[in-house]
């Protein structure tokens, strides 16, 4: 498997650099480099693309505004000489964010993860049928219950998955998760949390209780989650 790369980057020198690290790697195609989000709009209508490594300061149109105008964007790893977009990019789910100058063993760990992350999706199940998952885990594939899951966590460009009897850490998004769990099974609850309904033991005003874990529920969520979690099994007085 291949990833087609798409480069969005306006400094020629950057942008050749970083063409010369996507012809270094194996698994990486490269598409297209383009110099704004304009001209990678024209592209994305005419390629299919895996993966977009993305500069945030571009002309007219941000990389991070390009992004949130996407519907449906591919794995998307910033490449800028800016550090202080790191934590907003996280809320966007992105596979890393990388600080030029960007050498080359820190991009290829970026774009390992993006490989990783893109053989999982297509070795996902699409019916659902099976009762376990496999995420990439301290260097190895580990093998996951649904019934085992208690609850799953955001905490920057990883996540963890906690379990009745471990934590697993993994470079997976939690959008990624969102789309590829049973939704009869588990439900996010907030923009850091995903949690297995039927863990759920109490709910108190904006949080909920998962054994020990009292995990956050979003002002937007609440009432679905209240209605997804009782449902018609509230007892009334």
């Amino acid at each position: 498997m291949k990833l087609k790369c798409l480069i969005v980057e306006d400094e020629p020198v950057a942008r050749s650099g970083i063409e010369e690290y996507v012809k270094d790697v194996s698994f990486l195609e490269l598409i297209a480099s383009c110099e704004s989000a304009l001209e990678a709009t024209a592209c994305l209508t005419e390629n299919k693309i895996d993966l977009i490594l993305l500069d945030i300061r571009l002309p007219r149109v941000s990389g991070i505004d390009f992004l949130k105008s996407m519907k449906t964007p591919p794995l998307i790893i910033f490449t800028t000489a800016y550090s202080e977009y790191a934590l907003e990019s996280y809320s966007l789910n992105v596979i890393d964010y990388l600080v030029k100058p960007i050498p080359f063993e820190r991009f290829l760990k970026a774009v390992q993860k993006a490989y990783d992350y893109q053989l999982l999706l297509q070795q996902a199940e699409p019916s659902g049928g099976a009762d376990y998952f496999f995420i990439k885990a301290d260097h190895q594939f580990e093998k996951v219950m649904y019934a085992d899951v208690l609850y799953i966590e955001a905490m920057q460009n990883y996540c963890i998955v906690h379990t009745s009897t471990r934590k697993l850490i993994t470079y997976y998004t939690l959008g990624g998760f969102e789309k590829q769990l049973p939704e009869k099974l588990f439900m996010k609850v907030h923009k850091s949390f995903i949690v297995a309904i039927e863990k759920i033991s109490a709910l108190d005003g904006h949080e909920i209780k998962i054994g020990n874990a009292q995990i956050p529920v979003s002002r937007s969520l609440k009432e679905e989650v209240m209605k997804r979690v009782m449902g018609n099994k509230l007892f009334k007085r």
